[in-house]
């Protein structure tokens, strides 16, 4: 039976125990293959084999206190094309729940509606993510009440002190009430050790052994830090939420030669839309007529803005700058750049990198020993040693408390979601934390040429002149190339109209198939060849010919133009490396990562091109000359990303340990390979290494902030210097920390 898979929308999760009790619970359904969980994008991922009951799915996901609703358009065959392998999914938290578009119109303040009504007050977690006032929260609103209680319950005792051990376990259960049910949901949903479980084996052992007035400061302690997860969290989400927030609500539609105001979401794909300058571009497109300055930075962080016209690309989101521009529609609202962006970045969440997958792994097995030893510590020295029970027991409780690893859990993939957002914002794509954790341990980059290290169309690099001035060359040249959309008559066009040369119109046009092109202008006829067609008619001098030999040894092609039958002139073009080529490869070089070109242009090219960027190269190589090359890299030791457009260096972007794709937006560059760079600088493979470097720095900052505290507070209450309370404040004071420590990769500079 073929595998499916269903998305959900789940609200609710921004700690670190919200993923492995919704993956434990879920996989127990009948039916269910596998489970992706992401906390901070709030989705789910469940592949079934069909015969599952997804009802059933959302009754578990609801039944352990979250709401749920599937994604609109979520069921495909699993494994489609393009789709990155799923790992095994527990604890993960990271940064951002951006919604796409079609993900907008699912309420997550309200369960699912299919019959199954959520139990009040069962989980403590918002059903949205945490934004604005705290205190409006349900999360938030809780922990005030315990608070109150609290409050209450210490002047009651001040008052009445003989029933103050009675209001601290009434204000205790004001807060540990919704905690205890959680865990007991939890515990049937497969995940007996739960943070909650912990909490509430501790409170009530607390007032077991008469410490009431602690047991209630410690739920109290452990509902705040519950809401700092929150609001830390949701801090990190709005990242992605502003780029989704973008794109304009409103389009402005051409229809019948009238121009409405119409919901961005409704325009389809060759619709025509006016953009006025200032406001933003309301879906992707074509510009049909106007031209203009464009603000890319809002999508592909590009600093200036863009001079784009008749036939570019401009994306949603980004701002028209002086004209009015026309343009037609290529892609709906769900299929956007930006709408493509959340949703690549989401899925991305769901991968687990390997460091995480280990961290979950050892926590499976941490958590039950911590148990063990807590109650180790609870019994033994009063059976062995006539230790006071009271005492032992209360350091029992306080070490279960010490030992719930969610700041440790957490470490890894808050981080990590921390840098996609971080990425995604900068126009760096990376397909989830596995490709980010492996970016930072490349030690070779293997470029393609064309579109990558270099512009991807000729430019006109030398006019040199035979008795004319090179304006009248050029002129004479654009004359004869108008109405052409070769790329080297773009070339000489595009020159032309950047230095204004006149170029008037021309009589008895006619194509010299696989020569050139020949008319008449003002009484001259003109011929502009190649250099062969040249030599043909014995228009060049041994001189002529020798420059023209000299030109094409530096990678140039060039066209002769002949005036009556006269050498006049040479034109010669060359697709040139891209502007921050040099400074892209320099960067990788001082980062200590090798560079080399992969090309299959002739090798004269690829010389002239390497030379000039000083790089390493191979020419004249077929795709899986590239691949092969690719495979010898890596069987010398080198970890090796491979830079393409990702459609005729696929082989060699699958065979990279990283493939990472270049291009503008492009479908390719948003689903093929591991990586894409939105805006094709070459100095951004250099970032996305240096990003992933900064993350792994990052995580061992964040498990050793988790762990040293841990191991400083267990210590400390087994010597009897603390108790409860500074206990649940190493568990929720380091996963508070953690969380902060791996916000800071969202503001990190690049």
């Amino acid at each position: 039976m073929a595998e499916s898979e269903t998305r959900y929308r789940v609200g609710g999760m921004d700690c670190a125990g919200c993923a492995t009790k919704i993956d434990t619970a879920v996989r127990r359904v009948a039916g269910v293959a596998d489970v992706s969980v992401s906390v901070m994008a709030g989705t789910m991922t469940v592949r079934h084999d069909g015969s599952s009951d997804l009802k059933v799915i959302e009754k578990k996901v609801t039944g352990l206190g979250y709401s749920v609703a599937p994604l609109a358009g979520s069921a495909a065959p699993a494994h489609t094309q393009g789709s990155q392998p799923r790992h095994d999914h527990g604890h993960d938290c990271g940064d951002h729940a951006g919604h796409s578009r079609d993900h907008a119109s699912h309420d997550h303040d309200h369960p699912h509606d299919h019959g199954e009504k959520e139990i009040e007050g069962l989980h403590g977690h918002d059903h949205a993510p945490m934004a604005g006032l705290w205190w409006q929260s349900r999360k938030g609103r809780l922990t005030i009440l315990s608070g109150a209680a609290l409050v209450a319950a210490y002047t009651v005792g001040h008052l009445v002190p003989a029933i103050a051990s009675y209001a601290f376990i009434v204000a205790m259960l004001v807060g540990l009430v919704p905690i205890a049910r959680r865990a007991i949901m939890a515990a049937l949903s497969g995940t007996p050790f739960s943070i909650e479980m912990l909490m509430t084996i501790a409170a009530v052992g607390a007032v077991i052994i008469n410490a009431g007035e602690e047991a209630a400061t410690v739920v109290f302690l452990f509902l705040v830090g519950e809401m700092l997860e929150g609001v830390a969290a949701g801090k990190a989400r709005e990242s992605i939420q502003s780029l989704a927030g973008l794109v304009p609500k409103n389009a402005l539609l051409e229809d019948n030669g009238q121009t409405r105001e119409v919901p961005a979401e409704s325009l389809s794909v060759g619709a025509t839309i006016m953009v006025r300058p200032g406001d933003r571009i309301s879906a992707d497109g074509i510009i049909i007529s106007g031209e203009s300055a464009i603000d890319e930075a809002p999508v592909t962080g590009e600093s200036t803005p863009v001079r784009k016209g008749v036939d570019a690309v401009v994306f949603a989101g980004t701002v028209n700058g002086d004209a009015v521009l026309r343009v037609r529609v290529t892609a709906a609202a769900a299929d956007n750049t930006i709408a493509r962006v959340v949703k690549l970045v989401e899925e991305a969440q769901e991968s687990k990198a390997p460091t995480e997958r280990f961290i979950d792994r050892f926590s499976r097995y941490y958590t039950p020993g911590v148990v063990v030893v807590a109650a180790l510590v609870a019994v033994v020295p009063p059976l062995l040693f006539a230790g006071p029970w009271g005492e032992w027991v209360y350091k029992g409780l306080a070490i279960l408390l010490i030992g719930c690893p969610c700041a440790l859990v957490i470490s890894t993939p808050a981080a990590i979601a921390a840098s996609l957002s971080s990425g995604a914002r900068r126009g760096l794509l990376m397909k989830g934390g596995a490709v980010l954790e492996t970016l930072g341990k490349v030690t070779m980059v293997a470029f393609d040429k064309t579109g990558t290290l270099t512009d991807g169309r000729p430019q006109v690099t030398d006019i040199i002149s035979f008795g004319l001035s090179e304006a009248q060359v050029l002129s004479r040249a654009a004359v004869l190339e108008q109405g052409s959309s070769h790329p080297l008559a773009l070339a000489i066009l595009n020159r032309a109209k950047s230095v204004g040369v006149p170029v008037p119109p021309a009589f008895e046009l006619e194509a010299l198939p696989g020569k050139g092109v020949s008319g008449k202008v003002g009484g001259e006829t003109l011929d502009l060849l190649s250099p062969p067609a040249a030599r043909e008619r014995g228009a060049l001098s041994a001189e002529q010919d020798a420059r023209i030999a000299a030109l094409n040894d530096e990678g140039k092609s060039l066209s002769v133009l002949l005036v009556n039958g006269v050498a006049a002139g040479l034109i010669a073009m060359r697709d040139e490396p891209r502007e921050d080529a040099e400074a892209g490869l320099a960067a990788l070089k001082s980062a200590g990562v090798k560079a080399m070109m992969l090309t299959g242009d002739n090798k004269r090219t690829a010389a002239a091109v390497a030379g000039m960027l000083g790089i390493d190269w191979r020419g004249e190589m077929m795709p899986e000359d590239k691949q092969r090359v690719v495979g010898e890299l890596k069987h010398q030791g080198f970890i090796v990303a491979k830079v393409g457009d990702g459609i005729n260096d696929a082989p060699a972007l699958a065979a990279a340990d990283i493939g990472i794709a270049m291009g503008g937006g492009t479908d390719v560059a948003l689903e093929t390979a591991d990586a894409a760079v939105l805006h094709g600088r070459v100095g951004d493979v250099a970032r996305m290494i240096e990003l992933s470097k900064r993350t792994m720095r990052n995580i061992l900052q964040n498990i050793t902030i988790a762990l040293a505290l841990k191991a400083v507070f267990l210590v400390t209450t087994i010597a009897g210097i603390t108790g409860l309370w500074p206990a649940i404040l190493a568990d929720t004071g380091a996963t508070v920390l953690v969380t902060i420590n791996a916000l800071r990769l969202l503001r990190i500079k690049m």
